[in-house]
């Protein structure tokens, strides 16, 4: 047990603010919210921005809160540049003040930390300082450094207000929270100002979790676009905690238009219990009026029902509410439908929101004597502000601007058209089809229920059966009950009958009457056990896969000369056992598939996958065909830049700069991919692609299949001699480029920020492999660099090339959004638009019958990672798989289409339910699949791959990780999973290396190919434990179906947050028995060395060049300039299929050939929305 005794909380002397955020994602995003529950329960006010922050997001909102800190985690790579680039911009915008707090695990390292301290960084901590220190202790020596005040002094901001002077805006606001006697000195100032200024002041209340935050987003949004040159100032309230005094200013978190300099948000702490508002509100409105701004919105904490204090600060009012308020009578106590100006009923979606606006009409009516007024003239509105370009909530901004104009006469001349649409809900999951997940744990309990009875009837028959032929009786197993006996048995001296006693008889007739009660097949499977036990005991074993006859042997052969079976058959002669087996476990590759999914492995094919992420695409590609020289089959899996998995182009900001390369390799065009995957034939059934993408995984899909049909091309061209012609055809285009574009800055438009590397200037050229082509590429698909084969063929020879492409190539691309939502958080889009490109590229796969590629890999990894427990990840994951049948199902789109399309990928870590995790997906999926969804035998076949644990990888006694690698690989492979990964073991601590890849790679060779047993393919079928565990894993599954059920399935869970919840609760309760020593790992909290396994630095540290950068830079830059015309086009016919509801992926093929990623990214932005942070 762990000695380490936590420190008390701090108890700071004056108020802090502190703004935390994560600058990338993963499991950082659930340690900076445990980080922020600290903060705030030691007295401090956080203002707590999410994800994949910008470092000028965060620099802005610090400045605007008049923060005294921010803190920071950042862990894949770009760190120093990303701290270098913040203090350096807050020094510049006059912050100077703010002081940085950092961390990032192992992967900052201490001659990092040195460097950043000695640039002005205040504290980045080490795991080693957390071990040290504790959480409790890292919080109180970081608010002690913040605990200064700034905010008694006033020197000259008032005459100084503008809409742009942030600071002295913020510096005001404090001084009037934290020193009334001071502001009294300038008081006088501020309010002539404030006097001059006739801007209209917007005051927006509701009940706690009405989407108040997210209605005032979309308002903002609609302002910016309407309102072009105006400018905005919010306030909005959050109510402190009385016991600590601390407070989560939590709205920020989900606005995504907060951003330009028109818009300043300032946030609130009541800072006294029971109030809805702050008693300084009347100054901070007072503060935004006398700087200027056009237009005040001030928001409130959920109030209750009686609750109007915001009427005494506003001009118009706006209530938001949500059908969910009980019984019609509950209306009559809420004071707010006496005075509000408009009513919006938000999450219009719910269940009864018609009979809830007609009841809140009713109402308002009431409330205000309109008993002849016609309902569509009231102001009370249906809304959805969660649903991106909502119509009722564009009707609802139209119904604001008027009666703002009304009320105080000032006009906006508002060209925003609502046309009083009510909001109508885009459904991924029909209503009627909620139940999902409940319907499937009924069946698969039935199914359970039925194996019980026919097993009981089978154990029933062999009873009989024995005593059959142990009185003499007929066989009547195989049939051997014939008619002569039949007639000789019911004759009084029939010569059969007479050496029967009728007792036989008696049997013989029970057992054909129970035998009715049992399924034929099973019958006919009883009768046949014999002839399958041959099947598995001759040399070969025949069977067919798509009409193709596969001949495999049925054993291996020692050192010792012992036939070792590949697939071994149970022993039992209880037809019960045979039964239970038979419905329950069976051979692999037959119904249930719970020993796998194929009778055989495939010969010659490893489930080894070839891991690889790092620097420019040349680099990574060095890597691939490094890993993967010598070995049958090619399975790249490919890891992207943070810069990429957010959707980014590389470029000289710092904080983009900095991550550029680094934990990933940069992609950001066709090109690229081009670059990537060369030498290796994509067309080629041996070679297979996995992508971890997700957010804009359309994107680099469609790069990828571009990438592969203009291989096809390329050997098309070699093939028919056209080698010279498509040459001379690459030459003229690209000569044409340079004489329209001449010398041209790399940089991102001008000189760039001052604090971006010095732009290096180049003329625009054909994009070309960088560096020398490594050894085993023969460098298929470098030919069309720069151009496309439509842009080199004809079409008709085009088109038939891109057919049999797609058709042939092999692999997965992640894109799982929901997992994303509920874990990673790689998310840009707004979720329904995510779901609707997956979609998207689902139809397309249908239509194109590309039957090899799977549109989605449904990742339990990143939920593992982010810390949920195995019997979470599994239930989440599978859940999440049911929610897209579901989804496309309700798109028109056949089971039996998609179904083979979906794959699965978990992470395998040392709890004992992951020696079945694999056991009871496929089991789980196929008894769904088949009797709920009626789908074919190729459907119900659940593809299972694996990754080894992140999360046991630790950063002390770093080689004790590739022991634990070791196991998890065996739980695998053991499991019989379709591919497997092995993670390095630095990667705790680094980008793996090519030693420690080679290493995770040999783990899984070593078993595959040395350890004895994994020559046979179903180790586990038998054992006691193994099949007890997997009864108990599948119940727990099954329950938690019934909880997401509960609360509305996958998607209604999510809107709550529960599966983030759960997800973070089990990282804090491992962590915690981590950190007691109640959990033991070794090397980490016991069997410490004599130095105490203090964490490990790396040997060599991976990290992407400054010329790779500029590579990169300049891949996109020589990009844009060369296919302008035809990228604007593109965007527009893709922005035109959104609005259209047509396929987007159809036109996204399109569009990457000419557009970069980042240009993709924006212009989706545009019509289907951003990803809207929750806490």
């Amino acid at each position: 047990m762990s000695t380490f005794v936590q420190a008390p909380p701090y108890v700071p002397k004056n108020k802090i603010r502190v703004v935390t955020a994560a600058s990338l994602f993963d499991g950082h995003d659930a340690a900076i919210n445990i980080m922020r529950r600290i903060i705030q329960s030691t007295g401090a006010e956080v203002i707590h921005l999410g994800h994949d922050r910008s470092v000028e997001d965060v620099v802005n909102t610090a400045i605007q809160e008049d923060a005294h800190a921010i803190a920071m985690t950042s862990y894949q790579g770009g760190h120093t540049e990303y701290f270098k680039y913040m203090f350096d911009l807050l020094k510049e915008k006059g912050a100077g003040h703010i002081k940085i707090f950092g961390g990032g695990g192992g992967t900052i390292l201490p001659s990092e930390i040195e460097e950043l301290h000695a640039y002005g960084i205040t504290r980045l901590y080490h795991p080693d300082d957390g071990r040290a220190m504790g959480l409790q202790g890292m919080i109180n020596d970081m608010l002690e450094k913040a605990d200064f005040d700034l905010s008694a002094h006033v020197n000259g901001e008032a005459k100084e207000l503008s809409p742009k002077n942030w600071p002295a805006i913020a510096r005001l606001i404090s001084t009037a929270e934290n020193h009334p006697e001071v502001y009294a000195k300038v008081a006088d100032t501020v309010h002539k100002k404030a006097e001059a200024n006739k801007a209209p002041i917007l005051g927006i209340t509701g009940t706690g979790g009405a989407g108040k935050s997210s209605m005032v987003d979309e308002l903002i949004r609609r302002f910016i676009i309407d309102q072009p040159t105006k400018t905005i100032g919010v306030i909005s309230v959050d109510p402190s905690k009385r016991k600590t005094g601390g407070a989560l200013l939590g709205d920020r978190i989900r606005m995504n238009s907060i951003r330009g300099e028109r818009v300043y948000m300032r946030s609130l702490a009541t800072r006294q219990s029971n109030l809805a508002l702050s008693k300084h509100v009347k100054e901070a409105v007072e503060v935004l009026k006398a700087a200027g701004f056009d237009l005040i919105v001030l928001e409130t904490s959920g109030i209750g029902q009686s609750d109007t204090e915001i009427l005494d600060h506003s001009d118009v009012s706006l209530y938001i509410m949500t059908p969910e308020f009980g019984a019609a009578t509950q209306l009559e106590k809420i004071d707010m439908l006496d005075f509000a100006d408009v009513v919006a009923i938000n999450k219009f979606d719910k269940r009864g929101a018609l009979d809830a606006l007609r009841d809140v009409k009713k109402q308002y009516k009431r409330n205000h004597q309109l008993w002849d007024a016609d309902d569509d003239t009231l102001p009370v509105v249906g809304t959805i502000a969660s649903q991106f370009n909502d119509p009722g909530t564009n009707t609802l901004y139209a119904r604001l601007m008027a009666k703002i104009a009304e009320k105080t006469g000032v006009d906006f001349k508002s060209t925003f058209h609502g046309m009083d649409e009510m909001s109508e809900k885009v459904w991924i999951i029909p209503p009627a089809k909620s139940r999902y997940l409940s319907e499937i744990s009924e069946n698969n309990r039935r199914y359970d229920d039925r194996v019980t009875k026919q097993a009981r009837i089978a154990d029933q028959l062999y009873g009989l059966y024995s005593s059959i032929l142990t009185l003499g009786g007929p066989d009547v197993l195989h049939g051997v009950v014939s008619d002569e006996w039949r007639v000789a048995s019911a004759a009084s001296d029939g010569t059969l009958a007479t050496r029967h006693s009728p007792l036989v008889t008696e049997l013989v007739k029970k057992f054909e009457d129970i035998r009715k009660d049992l399924d034929p097949h099973l019958w006919s499977m009883l009768q046949n056990w014999k002839t399958e036990e041959e099947k598995y005991s001759g040399e070969f074993y025949t069977y067919s896969v798509r009409g193709k006859e596969i001949k495999v042997p049925n054993h291996t052969e020692s050192l010792s000369h012992l036939k070792i079976p590949k697939v071994a058959l149970p022993k039992f002669r209880s037809w019960g056992d045979k039964v239970r087996w038979a419905m329950q476990e069976n051979t692999p590759g037959f119904f249930p598939y719970t020993a796998g999914i194929y009778p055989f492995k495939r010969q010659g094919e490893d489930p080894a996958r070839m891991f690889a992420g790092e620097g420019g695409p040349e680099r990574t590609n060095k890597r691939f065909h490094y890993v993967s020289q010598g070995m049958p089959a090619k399975r790249l899996s490919t890891a992207f830049d943070s810069v990429t998995l957010y959707g980014h182009d590389p470029g000289r900001r710092p904080d983009i700069y900095g991550k550029v390369g680094n934990s990933g390799v940069s992609i950001c065009c066709l090109d690229d991919a081009k670059k990537l995957y060369s030498g290796f034939d994509l067309s080629d059934p041996k070679t297979s692609v996995s992508m971890t993408i997700n957010g804009p995984a359309p994107m680099l899909l469609g790069f990828f299949m571009n990438a592969a049909i203009d291989q096809n091309c390329e050997k098309y061209i070699r093939a028919n001699g056209l080698v010279e012609d498509v040459e001379k055809k690459i030459a003229e285009r690209w000569g044409k480029v340079k004489e329209a574009n001449g010398e041209w800055s790399m940089a991102n438009g001008g000189k760039g920020s001052s604090h971006s590397p010095t732009p290096i200037h180049h003329s625009p050229a054909r994009p070309q492999y960088h560096g020398e082509i490594p050894q085993g590429n023969d460098g298929l698909g470098l030919m069309l660099l720069g151009i496309t084969g439509d842009q080199v063929l004809p079409a008709d020879v085009y088109a038939k090339i891109k057919a049999d492409t797609l058709q042939q190539v092999r692999g997965t691309v992640q894109a799982d959004i929901l997992k994303e939502d509920q874990a990673q958080n790689t998310c840009i889009f707004s979720t329904e638009f995510a779901l609707r490109l997956m979609g998207d590229v689902q139809q397309y796969f249908i239509d194109q019958k590309v039957r090899n590629f799977y549109s989605v890999s449904i990742s339990g990894y990143h939920i593992a990672e982010a810390g949920a427990n195995p019997i979470s990840q599994l239930a989440f994951t599978l859940a999440n798989g049911f929610t897209y049948v579901e989804y496309y199902l309700s798109r028109g789109m056949d089971i039996n289409a998609f179904a083979p399309n979906l794959s699965f990928f978990f992470s395998n870590g040392m709890d004992p339910e992951y020696a079945v995790m694999g056991r009871v997906a496929r089991r789980l999926w196929a008894k769904a699949l088949k009797h709920r969804y009626g789908a074919d035998e190729r459907s119900q076949m659940l593809k299972y791959h694996i990754q080894t644990s992140g999360r046991s990888l630790h950063a002390q006694e770093i080689d004790f990780n590739d022991i634990r690698t070791t196991l998890q690989a065996l739980y695998a492979i053991y499991d019989n999973c379709n591919s497997l990964h092995t993670n390095a073991y630095d990667e705790a601590i680094t980008t793996p290396t090519e030693e420690s890849v080679r290493r995770a790679m040999a783990i899984q060779l070593i078993i595959n190919r040395e350890l004895g047993l994994a020559k046979n393919e179903n180790p586990l079928q038998g054992s006691f434990i193994i099949e007890e565990l997997t009864d108990l894993v599948e119940e727990a599954v099954l329950t938690e179906f019934d909880r997401i059920t509960e609360r509305g399935g996958v998607l209604g869970a999510m809107e709550t947050m529960y599966q983030r919840s759960r997800i973070q609760e089990e990282s804090l309760y491992y962590e915690t028995l981590k950190h007691t020593g109640e959990y033991p790992i070794i090397g980490v909290n016991t069997f410490l060395s004599s130095k105490g396994s203090p964490t490990i630095l790396p040997k060599e540290v991976i990290r992407a060049t400054e010329e790779e950068k500029e590579a990169q830079i300049a891949t996109v830059q020589n990009l844009k300039a060369a296919y302008a015309d035809e990228a604007a086009k593109a965007i527009k016919d893709l922005q035109q299929a959104a609005i259209r509801n047509e396929n987007m992926f159809e036109v996204l093929m399109e569009a990457t050939k000419y557009c970069s990623l980042g240009q993709l990214t924006a212009a989706m932005f545009e019509v289907g929305g951003q990803y809207r942070r929750n806490m």
